[in-house]
């Protein structure tokens, strides 16, 4: 199944400022409104210089009569440490003081308290508790982290349609990391049945909302012809939109299609170079065809050394097909020393996950060597397993 979108838990929420009133007695307007709004002003530099210290005496008076917002906002400045030393048991206090009053913003606060152990143990079930009570209310990002906890049996037992219900509840307001989930579950079938064309709608939407995540699944989707005709156009501008933000997987993809020439003129020099960006972001298939690229010279001077370099960087993530190029490279002695000792250490490596060139590598390999090197590439490939792979040399 592909990955979910994680919650945002870490993340403390302000509550907003409401518009400005007159406080005077002969009004009968709240002061806490007028304090929590100079509080605001302050903290955020709405014409006036921004003033962390003030923030917290204007929000400190309002909160003091009670008033919700402020009690979440100076709650907030203590989580974060503005105008005062952080101090999570005064955000613990004020955020009970307005969960108790409903606010849902407090009860999802004090569930983010509980699922990261801020001021306090950690403990899941409180954490599922207070985003229950905020979700019920209709706080979109505790709906979100409830459907997660359902989804993985975080803080209770896993309920697949309890976590669909929830996602779907956040969805419908607008969450793109709920609409994303809602299609990696369609698509995989978890929970519902798998029916792409109903992924292929929730991706629509929170890529729509420059969900990067979404806006590569989407492409994959227009790529591989799932749920939807397949079109090769519209997969290009998905995992463009996700590239030009840094994503590996979307730029890799590219680089596949202008190899390929998919919905492009083939151009081995475009493919180089977004696999490159893919690449250096430590992408192993990316690395890998960069590595191919550079061994056959396609769209590149040929580059023994660079073909090296990158497949070891893949090799080195336990991908098989450039474990066995390595092999390669150091039986013919491209871009290194030949080395039949550290050729069959590599075709070892890629016969133990079943590789049919690797075995056959290392049967062809192991007739040019004595015992005593065989017997010493397979120690060093064991040696190489037990170090993932670090310090190869």
């Amino acid at each position: 199944m592909k990955s979910l979108a994680e919650d945002a838990q870490a993340e403390w929420v302000n509550a907003d400022s409401v518009p400005p009133s007159i406080c005077l007695p002969s009004t009968g307007v709240d002061c806490g409104v007028a304090q929590n709004n100079l509080g605001f002003m302050y903290a955020n530099g709405r014409g006036v210089k921004q003033d962390y210290v003030e923030a917290l005496k204007w929000y400190g008076l309002a909160a003091q009569q009670g008033y919700e917002a402020a009690q979440i906002n100076l709650g907030v400045m203590y989580a974060n440490g503005q105008g005062v030393e952080q101090d999570y048991s005064q955000t613990l206090n004020w955020y009970r003081l307005a969960a108790d009053r409903g606010s849902s913003v407090a009860q999802y606060g004090l569930g983010v308290m509980y699922a990261n152990g801020h001021g306090l143990a950690k403990d899941d079930v409180q954490a599922r508790q207070w985003y229950l009570l905020a979700a019920d209310q209709g706080h979109v990002q505790s709906q979100f982290n409830l459907g997660l906890m359902f989804l993985t049996g975080q803080g209770g037992d896993s309920d697949e349609a309890k976590a669909i219900s929830w996602f779907e509840a956040a969805a419908d307001q607008g969450s793109a990391a709920a609409q994303y989930n809602l299609g990696v579950l369609h698509e995989s079938g978890a929970g519902v049945s798998q029916n792409g064309e109903v992924a292929l709608g929730w991706y629509l939407l929170a890529a729509t909302q420059g969900d990067v995540l979404a806006q590569v699944n989407l492409g994959l989707l227009y790529h591989n012809g799932q749920g939807v005709a397949q079109d090769f156009a519209q997969a290009l501008k998905w995992y463009h939109l996700a590239a030009v933000e840094g994503d590996a997987n979307a730029q890799f993809n590219i680089g596949v299609m202008h190899a390929n020439g998919q919905g492009v003129a083939r151009n081995s020099m475009q493919a180089l170079r977004w696999f490159e960006l893919s690449a250096v972001q430590g992408d192993r298939f990316a690395q890998h065809n960069l590595g191919l690229l550079y061994q056959s010279g396609d769209g590149v001077a040929q580059d023994y050394a660079e073909a090296f370099k990158w497949f070891r960087l893949s090799a080195a993530q336990g991908f098989t097909p450039a474990q066995v190029d390595m092999g390669w490279m150091y039986a013919n002695g491209q871009g290194t020393l030949q080395e039949y000792e550290r050729a069959h250490m590599w075709f070892n490596i890629g016969a133990a996950a079943g590789d049919a060139d690797a075995l056959n590598g290392r049967e062809l390999i192991a007739k040019q060597m004595t015992p005593q090197q065989i017997a010493q590439a397979q120690k060093m490939a064991r040696d190489c397993r037990e170090r993932s792979f670090v310090d190869l040399d």
